[in-house]
């Protein structure tokens, strides 16, 4: 995904649920503080938005522009209508969300997640795809180690599931900063 192809989602999304805000989680928000994302970040077809006035209208939003949508058909990428317990996030991400709101969006708010804070609600889902997004993202240098644990140690998670979170991140830091052999 584009973010091009993210402001027409929040556009469509906003004509539909007749809102001027959501919330962007999951993967492409991080098209919010990195418009021009390494591509390996932006593989998905899917922004999971979630309707910040009106919250219930995220299924209007599936059944409208969702996966396997005419707007899916006919653009190749779709939004996914959310609430806020799909993503478990660090205390305080509202305050630091990443706004995108310009000629692009017609007036329509997509407040992004800021990139530690998506990569720590990627790390506690735990599927591959978000183990693969989160080492990408350390990679290219996108965040760093003290904030990531910082933000990890403000999450509600239980005490063992955050010392294995955080031995990961250890370890996908270490395997970033290994010198590339030539």
């Amino acid at each position: 995904m584009t973010r091009a192809q993210l402001e027409h989602l929040l556009r469509a999304a906003g004509d539909l649920c007749e809102e001027d805000e959501f919330i962007v989680i999951g993967s492409q928000a991080i098209l919010g503080q990195f418009p021009d994302a390494p591509e390996a970040l932006r593989v998905s077809a899917e922004a999971d938005l979630i309707p910040c006035r009106h919250p219930q209208r995220c299924d209007l939003i599936d059944g409208t522009i969702g996966e396997l949508s005419p707007f899916h058909d006919t653009y190749g990428y779709y939004a996914q209508g959310v609430d806020e317990t799909t993503a478990t996030l660090p205390a305080g991400w509202r305050a630091r969300v990443v706004t995108i709101h310009n000629e692009n969006t017609r007036g329509i708010t997509g407040r992004c997640l800021e990139v530690h804070d998506l990569l720590v609600s990627k790390l506690v889902a735990a599927r591959d795809k978000d183990h693969r997004f989160a080492a990408t993202a350390i990679a290219h240098g996108l965040v760093d180690e003290p904030t990531l644990l910082d933000r990890l140690a403000a999450t509600p998670v239980a005490a063992r599931r955050r010392d294995e979170i955080a031995a990961r991140v250890h370890a996908y830091f270490r395997n970033a900063s290994r010198p590339v052999a030539s």
